[in-house]
């Protein structure tokens, strides 16, 4: 059940990528420095914070290290191949215009609800 909760959540502090991958935190840290499609980044206060896809990866990482045996060369190679960006089909360029004009008026919606409350305070 708490697995289901993690899969929900869009960042996960170091500690807790350790905790679900049950590996050391300076493993991880050694992982980060060698691939470089790793990518954690920090926190305001300067804590590590890694994003679903990159703990995809690790746990990848770790079942190809360590139930397949592969080298660190092996599973980069393979890790590369399987989480390698996959071009989405082309989207037609009225599509894609009514889809940015819809993101901006939400945008401009919040932004005038943000200016309402802060004229309230």
């Amino acid at each position: 059940m708490k697995r289901a909760k993690d899969e929900a959540k869009l960042f996960f502090r170091i500690d807790e990528v350790s905790r679900i991958t049950q590996l050391e935190r300076r493993v991880i840290e050694k992982w980060e420095k060698e691939f470089s499609f790793l990518h954690a980044g920090q926190t305001g206060s300067g804590q590590k914070i890694f994003r679903q896809r990159d703990l995809d990866i690790i746990l990848r990482l770790k079942e190809l290290l360590v139930k397949e045996g592969l080298t660190l060369a092996g599973a980069k190679r393979q890790i590369e191949a399987e989480f390698e960006r996959r071009p989405g089909e082309p989207l037609h360029p009225d599509r894609l215009k009514k889809a940015l004009v819809e993101v901006r008026d939400g945008l401009q919606d919040i932004a005038s609800l943000l200016g309402k409350k802060s004229k309230k305070l």
